[in-house]
């Protein structure tokens, strides 16, 4: 028997968000950035996403990068957000957020959560 995908999508963590905001934006954007992720966040966690094609016909900016891994553009495009989605238990695990420019030097399909990335620092713009 088949999942039934009653369950609306799980977001693990979103702490990450609020990490990336307070260490790794610019304090003027700030609020704009986090008025976004909280705005992608609502739609993210009602979601009951079965298959990335489901997922893609909600928010058709996301790019499917394979059966598990989804990058979506936040505020604009100007940051990405790297997620691992595992549709049949409505899992996504944020694994890397940040700017355009950065998303451009990373791999994006072998990045992996660095919590220090996103831990308080004494980095303030």
């Amino acid at each position: 028997m088949g999942a039934v995908y009653t369950e609306t999508v799980r977001i693990i963590a979103r702490s990450t968000f609020n990490g990336f905001v307070q260490n790794l934006v610019e304090k003027r954007i700030r609020k704009t950035v986090k008025e976004q992720l909280d705005s992608w966040f609502a739609i993210a966690s009602r979601a009951k996403w079965k298959n990335s094609a489901e997922l893609k016909q909600q928010l058709s900016s996301a790019s499917i990068v394979s059966s598990e891994r989804v990058v979506f553009n936040i505020k604009g495009n100007d940051s990405r957000l790297v997620t691992a989605i595992d549709y049949a238990h409505s899992i996504l695990l944020v694994l890397w957020i940040g700017t355009h420019r950065e998303y451009d030097q990373i791999d994006v399909t072998s990045v992996r959560f660095e919590k220090e990335r996103y831990a308080n620092s004494a980095h303030s713009n």
